[in-house]
């Protein structure tokens, strides 16, 4: 989840974020996305809906009772109620989380971490898995990259998802492909909500607050800090409770048949196909001037944030005292033309010296201890 997102390259609240906020609700669905058009009661606060599927009509004390939990302000969801699960790294903790997952019932939740913002690629760093009769799984995909075995043992299970066109590609890489789903980001976009970002959504719907301080993490870091397990633990505590709640409010809306199209849909579509020169979505690379420079990120198979730091080889092959650097090393002496002592030429960008620093315009050199004197103000 960004992501947005969810960041992913998209526009999540992220950056890695809330992307998810931002996307359709999925094809076929340009006619369906608006609040509906009925009676006053079908579209009433969603607050006032029920919060629990399979819990029949409601009675006056219960819409006025949810009608008072929503005047009240959010409850902090601050720790999973079962406490912080460990995390799954090998293969036999990996079994035994698939035979608890299988033994569980009901839907269940599921999220997926990735690094889009620092890594190039969609690639899962954590799955999160919470099953009624299971508790939370966290998974390591980089220790455990097939997860074939928990795919088995959820073959019948719905799985519940926010934003699911982002996280079903990077799910599919691993061995897991849901066969029903529900996916609570398009089913807010069904009903009307203005923002359908989870922490959004949860706290509109439950009275609860998530924790999104982590949303756009570096998630291929390892090891993954307690605080940052914690967070994506929390993402999947309460995500069945939502969609019981969003179930009962499409019910109330007659939308339930179109939620079931648009999950079907997204499930037929696939992965999209990957980008043609990708390299081209770099970020900042609008700043580029020279005709070869567009395509040097493309030729350079690096992380996106050491590119981004101006890691780049030649710089290091320029970098004093390293092979091929046209700088001294330690207690040389500059070759000849280089604009500074141990730096590169005056006409070379101390970042990258095969590209040529832009001219400075209007700047004027001065030397150590002076100091600049303000124009004098004409007579």
């Amino acid at each position: 989840m960004t992501g947005d997102g969810r960041p992913g390259p998209g526009a999540e609240d992220s950056g890695p974020g809330s992307d998810a906020g931002d996307r359709g609700a999925g094809p076929g669905n340009s006619d369906r996305g608006a609040a509906p058009d009925t009676d006053e009661t079908s579209s009433a606060s969603p607050a006032a809906q029920p919060e629990a599927a399979g819990s029949g009509g409601r009675s006056g004390q219960q819409a006025a009772a949810a009608s008072e939990v929503a005047g009240r302000e959010a409850v902090p969801l601050l720790a999973p109620r079962d406490g912080l699960p460990p995390l799954v790294v090998t293969a036999e903790a990996l079994d035994a989380a698939a035979r608890s997952l299988g033994a569980g019932s009901g839907p269940v939740a599921v999220d997926a971490e990735r690094a889009s913002g620092f890594r190039y690629g969609h690639r899962a760093f954590l799955v999160q898995f919470r099953r009624l009769g299971a508790g939370t799984m966290l998974i390591d995909p980089v220790a455990c990259p097939d997860l074939s075995a928990i795919d088995s043992a959820l073959a019948d299970a719905e799985a519940v998802l926010h934003a699911a066109s982002q996280d079903l590609p990077c799910l599919a890489e691993i061995g897991y492909r849901p066969r029903k789903l529900f996916d609570t980001e398009l089913a807010g976009r069904l009903l009307g909500y203005p923002r359908v970002g989870l922490g959004t959504l949860v706290e509109a719907v439950l009275g609860l607050a998530l924790e999104k301080s982590h949303s756009a993490a570096d998630w291929s870091t390892r090891p993954l800090p307690d605080d940052w397990l914690r967070y994506a633990a929390l993402d999947v505590e309460v995500l069945v409770e939502l969609r019981d709640a969003l179930v009962q409010q499409l019910d109330a809306q007659g939308k339930s048949e179109w939620a079931r199209q648009e999950f079907a849909a997204i499930l037929a579509a696939g992965p999209p196909p990957p980008r043609i020169d990708p390299w081209r979505r770099t970020s900042g690379i609008h700043r580029v001037r020279s005709r070869r420079g567009p395509r040097r990120p493309g030729s350079c198979p690096m992380p996106r944030s050491s590119k981004q730091r101006g890691h780049c080889p030649k710089a290091r092959r320029n970098s004093p005292g390293s092979p091929g650097s046209t700088d001294a090393g330690p207690g040389g002496t500059p070759p000849s033309g280089c604009g500074r002592s141990g730096g590169p030429g005056p006409n070379r960008s101390p970042v990258c010296p095969s590209r040529p620093r832009r001219p400075a315009t209007g700047h004027r050199p001065r030397t150590a201890g002076t100091s600049v004197t303000p124009p004098r103000p004409p007579d």
